[in-house]
């Protein structure tokens, strides 16, 4: 079954379909289990060139490929609305960046970012669209930890201009606060100036449930960092706007989806009417040695890729490892899964080329998404 059928009867109940290798006309990508090394488990990506593909269109479509851009936009403008999960309640940013990414969506919320990886494996949504990092707040963490944890893909990337409110009830003045309730990413990025009106900083789950609670209790002594469309839901009045400490506070959200996509490198990627560039995430981890990750990160400098981010997490279920005979009998902290984002699609040789270079001495390697970049105006 096609992944655009599928896509377009979102409410059917199904079970999924088993899980079969995608066909590109340039790539095919085999995920197996190896034995580990010193890790407990051990995933190793093949990225093989086909090159009789090229010459042998009907071998294409015979076999069940990755979803491709055409198919992507259709699939927001044609058929039912595409149901998007996001974390939070309405009026988060996040719900916000959805109907951003997808237009006219059907934008789902949910209480946990863990909640929304879960109503797309299981078929109850289409998409997630979730925070990953904040140019002033840096990496959202936990959801790095849900990448590697789920077996979603990611699509796409949209970034969205954050500007924060501070909020209260009516009748309310600055004055008269004491407290100021939002997500942690949300105090961290208005930290100066809410240091500056001596508010105490309580953290909450998203921004908007901080405005949503102020609202339902009453609250008289204290405030909410959120949203504007975040007051004009649950009616507060915004005492002051642009909070954040740097105007330009701007957070990438990914598209989560239960299928890939690998955009071409024939002609530009295109997404919503946008043309974007094409971009590749990736974790792996790697033995301990001189010199390991210079290694690791060669690959891509030796094949003129640039890297867009890199960034490390403890492995949680090894955070130390133990004593061998080069360590002197002393434990060692930490083994490191390592993200790596770079600027080539999987439909690049130099890409596949890198990565089966990397593959020959990660203990762990798997390929998060290959996609078009958000290159557009925030």
């Amino acid at each position: 079954m096609a992944a655009s059928r599928i896509i377009s009867h979102p409410h059917r109940p199904f079970s999924p379909p088993p899980s079969q290798p995608h066909a590109h006309s340039s790539i095919t990508l085999n995920f197996t289990l190896h034995p580990p090394k010193r890790c407990r488990f051990a995933c190793v990506l093949r990225a093989s060139l086909k090159e009789n593909d090229l010459n042998d269109k009907a071998d294409l479509f015979a076999l069940p490929r990755p979803l491709t851009s055409t198919q992507l936009s259709d699939s927001v403008s044609d058929g039912p609305r595409l149901q998007v999960a996001y974390q939070g309640v309405p009026g988060a940013y996040s719900e916000s960046a959805a109907q951003k990414a997808y237009p006219n969506c059907e934008a789902v919320p949910c209480p946990q970012f863990e909640n929304a990886f879960q109503k797309v494996e299981r078929w109850l949504v289409d998409r997630a669209v979730l925070p990953i990092e904040n140019s002033l707040g840096g990496s959202i963490h936990r959801n790095y930890d849900l990448l590697l944890r789920h077996r979603l893909h990611i699509v796409g990337e949209v970034k969205y201009a954050v500007h924060h409110c501070l909020m209260a009830n009516h009748g309310v003045k600055l004055e008269d606060l004491k407290r100021v309730l939002s997500h942690p990413q949300a105090l961290s990025q208005c930290e100066h100036t809410l240091t500056k009106w001596g508010l105490v900083r309580e953290a909450v789950d998203d921004t908007a449930g901080a405005a949503q609670y102020i609202a339902m209790h009453g609250v008289k002594d204290a405030g909410a960092v959120a949203s504007s469309a975040a007051a004009k839901i649950y009616g507060l009045n915004i005492l002051a706007q642009d909070i954040q400490d740097d105007c330009d506070n701007v957070t990438r959200f990914l598209m989560l989806a239960r299928e890939p996509i690998i955009p071409g490198t024939d002609r530009p990627f295109k997404l919503l009417i946008v043309v974007l560039n094409s971009q590749t995430s990736i974790v792996f981890s790697l033995e301990e040695g001189p010199g390991i990750l210079f290694k690791a990160l060669a690959v891509f400098a030796l094949r003129q890729i640039n890297l867009s981010k890199i960034e490390s997490r403890p492995l949680r279920n090894m955070p130390l490892r133990m004593a061998d005979d080069n360590s002197n009998g002393s434990p060692k902290y930490f083994d490191y899964l390592f993200y790596v984002d770079f600027e080539a699609s999987m439909a690049d040789p130099r890409a596949q080329n890198a990565l089966r270079h990397l593959n020959e001495f990660a203990t762990f390697l798997r390929v998060l998404g290959s996609y078009p970049m958000d290159t557009g105006t925030v």
